[in-house]
């Protein structure tokens, strides 16, 4: 039985990131080997690849699916859509006291009633069409840990962001730059696009023990020449966040051999897990206290190695989580 305390840590609330690194490529990156740590700069990080690499990255791109409006009584209320499911709406709702029957009024001239909910989840009928006010009006749900509005929506996806349906960003996707994804193809790097739409259960805590934790279902899709290229690469595989990691795990086939694939994924990864991908080096960002996250990188490069690079880290002032710094976990 794992014991969820032992994946804890201390973090001062002044190094939790509340705006990107300008330009990008200028956020710190700690380089984690087996016995040494390297602190460097993300435009650096061409330095640590080589030709016949293949780098993994998830393209999905962010849904403006935050709507900020009132109760009828004048209340504050805030919705994020998650999806639809029978002519209803599945969103989470931040206002006083929601419940069925209440009516939350958005601009321009968009009602949604409460229909019911399920623990945190509520179910909304609207007015008019979402989707023409959600393109026009809609925000970009980030993180309820970045306290500072977004100066513009583009901090919030990657540069290669293209398909739409996350309610989240890969965050270690956002320090790369079009200019460095380049020089790596220069360099004989193979780059693979895979897609991993992310769910709020990204964020959701867990309560309880560990090993009856639950996922969010994600889909996501892996072409056959993404595919093809990660099974026959002539040298090392680099993923770029626990987001594109999940998605060949899920659709990896016991020998490691990843198979195309367009399906969905529940799949919790935390320390006792056998992996079937193997990757050589993974980049990623800071990841919360007793996270699932932090779970799933302890669970691959060993806890002890993760929390001495994150104490490492907190002495050093990096910046943590969603806008933060980056690592590199070398095997």
């Amino acid at each position: 039985m794992i014991n969820l305390n032992e994946f804890d840590y201390y973090l001062p609330k002044e190094l939790i990131a509340q705006k990107p690194a300008k330009p990008r490529d200028s956020a710190r990156l700690l380089v984690v080997r087996e016995n040494e740590l390297e602190h460097r700069i993300f435009k650096e990080i061409d330095e640590y690849f080589k030709e016949g690499d293949v780098l993994v990255l998830n393209n999905t791109k962010v849904m403006p699916n935050k709507l900020s409006g009132k109760k009828s009584t004048g209340a504050v209320a805030n919705i994020i859509i998650e999806g639809k499911e029978d002519g209803l709406y599945r969103a989470r709702v931040n206002t006083h006291r929601p419940k069925p029957g209440v009516v939350l009024e958005f601009p321009p001239g968009l009602k949604a009633e409460i229909k019911y909910r399920k623990g945190d989840v509520f179910w909304l009928a609207f007015n008019k069409s979402l989707e023409k006010v959600l393109n026009t009006h809609g925000e970009l749900p980030v993180p309820y840990y970045i306290k500072e509005p977004l100066q513009k929506k583009e901090d919030y996806q990657t540069e290669f962001a293209s398909s739409s349906g996350s309610l989240a960003a890969p965050t270690s996707g956002l320090h790369f730059t079009k200019r460095q994804l380049k020089q790596l193809e220069k360099k004989g790097v193979k780059i693979v696009y895979v897609t991993l739409h992310i769910s709020f259960g990204t964020f959701r805590k867990i309560n309880g023990a560990v090993e009856d934790h639950k996922m969010d279902e994600e889909s996501f899709i892996i072409s056959p020449e993404a595919a093809e290229i990660i099974n026959n690469r002539k040298s090392r595989l680099i993923v770029c966040g626990t987001t594109s990691f999940k998605a060949l795990e899920s659709a990896s086939e016991p020998n490691g051999l990843v198979r195309p694939c367009n399906s969905t994924s529940m799949l919790f990864i935390y320390p006792g897990y056998k992996f079937k991908t193997k990757p050589d080096m993974m980049i990623t960002n800071f990841h919360l206290p007793k996270s699932t996250l932090i779970l799933f990188v302890s669970a691959y490069f060993g806890k002890e190695r993760v929390l001495n690079a994150y104490k490492q880290a907190v002495e050093k002032k990096y910046r943590f989580f969603s806008f933060g710094d980056a690592t590199l976990f070398i095997k």
